[in-house]
């Protein structure tokens, strides 16, 4: 299901064609030094999180990740969407992109088409952001998007700053 486009992009829910982007994403390093998880080191792994996580989220909470696809090329360069966080009560923007993609404004055209989604499409209200210390990227991408800085925080045993923004 498509969720809204930009001049460049799509942003949709996840499907089992995306299992392979989705070990991408999350086997490459570079790409996850600022998040808290191992990178993937098998396909099996990526279809469970698109199982166990990803489609979980769509049908106990309605919403979870969205796929971020590059319209030009029709492949799935990252993701961009909400996902319930219980330790804050609260719906978090989440972010995360290939690297031949950083640098490009891929992060905040994604983001602000994302959130714009949030209050009309699943009527939430308010959103906020978990940047780990160190991500000037992500914090850019958030403060392009009208988000500040709420509180400095630990989540998964990090240092983050919580962005926020009322919708």
């Amino acid at each position: 299901m498509i969720i809204t486009t930009t001049d460049r992009l799509i942003l949709r829910h996840f499907n089992e064609g995306d299992i392979e982007a989705l070990f991408l994403m999350n086997s490459i390093p570079e790409v996850l030094t600022y998040i808290p998880m191992a990178p993937l080191t098998d396909v099996a792994q990526a279809e469970k999180l698109l199982h166990k996580v990803i489609f979980e989220d769509y049908r106990s909470r309605g919403f979870g990740r969205w796929a971020v696809e590059h319209k030009a090329s029709g492949k799935v360069i990252g993701f961009c969407g909400p996902k319930f966080i219980p330790e804050y009560d609260k719906v978090e923007l989440g972010y995360r992109y290939l690297p031949e993609y950083w640098g490009q404004g891929i992060g905040s055209e994604a983001a602000s088409a994302a959130i714009a989604e949030f209050k009309p499409r699943l009527g939430i209200d308010e959103a906020i952001a978990l940047i780990l210390d160190g991500n000037l990227g992500s914090m850019g991408v958030a403060r392009h998007i009208g988000m500040e800085p709420l509180q400095r925080d630990k989540f998964m045993e990090h240092d983050v700053t919580v962005f926020h923004k009322w919708l």
